[in-house]
């Protein structure tokens, strides 16, 4: 009798252990869940921190890139400055009795702009290479370095080079196109003016050659030839100085 009364207490004593046992597990099983969640919810958390910080220092990026660059935000905005454009363009037109299109000059301006050129400078320039008929088939009187085609009046010597520092294709019958023409004398404009720095240079090169322009500075002690101070006397006194304030 007290075999068996010892071995039922034993084995309610081992189940009681065993049912603490699986309490106390499931108990620590669900702490150890709850920690996990915790933790996980704490790393979204700082995932959350870490962009919002990225999108407060973008946003901060933002505004002081907008408050430094206002004025020239406002200079390149297209809705403010296309007004401005488009009398300019007008004017092109109506000084050349229509023979410089309306859309010839819209490209102009916008175009010499981006290279920060007076496109009064270009227009007066494409007025002196072909006579004020802006021609842009135009071919040129026969010289010792050959002929000078279209608007922009470029010799097949120069052209090539200067359509690959424009990133543009060369085909001879593209220089008789307006828009290739114009492109390649901003460009060039452009090459000359970095190089020498000031415009009765970059011009003087531009219709002598940059040897020519060099040798005439020899000669004369200054690069201001008829070419460079007609293009830019008109240039200075042209329409669009006033009408375009």
């Amino acid at each position: 009798m007290n075999f068996w009364s010892n071995s039922g207490s034993k084995a309610i004593s081992f189940l009681f252990i065993c049912a603490l046992l699986l309490f106390i597990f499931d108990g620590y099983a669900k702490d150890n869940q709850k920690i996990d969640a915790i933790s996980q919810e704490k790393e979204e958390i700082k995932a959350q921190i870490v962009e919002l910080k990225q999108e407060n220092k973008q946003l901060r990026s933002e505004k002081k890139y907008l408050q430094s660059q206002q004025s020239e935000l406002t200079n390149k905005n297209g809705y403010l400055t296309w007004p401005k454009i488009e009398q300019i363009a007008d004017t092109f037109v109506e000084e050349s009795d229509g023979r410089f299109k309306k859309s010839w000059a819209l490209y102009l301006v916008k175009e010499a702009q981006k290279f920060d050129i007076d496109p009064k400078i270009v227009f007066e320039l494409l007025k002196v290479e072909t006579g004020g008929t802006f021609d842009a088939e135009l071919v040129g009187p026969e010289t010792k370095y050959g002929k000078a085609y279209g608007m922009g009046q470029f010799m097949k010597n120069t052209a090539p080079w200067v359509a690959e520092m424009a990133g543009l294709p060369y085909e001879e019958e593209l220089l008789y196109d307006p828009y290739y023409s114009m492109q390649l004398s901003i460009v060039y404009l452009d090459y000359l003016h970095n190089e020498y720095g000031k415009w009765e240079e970059a011009l003087t090169a531009y219709h002598r050659g940059m040897n020519g322009m060099e040798e005439f500075v020899r000669k004369n002690g200054d690069a201001k030839s008829w070419y460079a101070v007609e293009i830019l006397s008109n240039a200075e006194n042209h329409k669009t100085v006033a009408t375009a304030n």
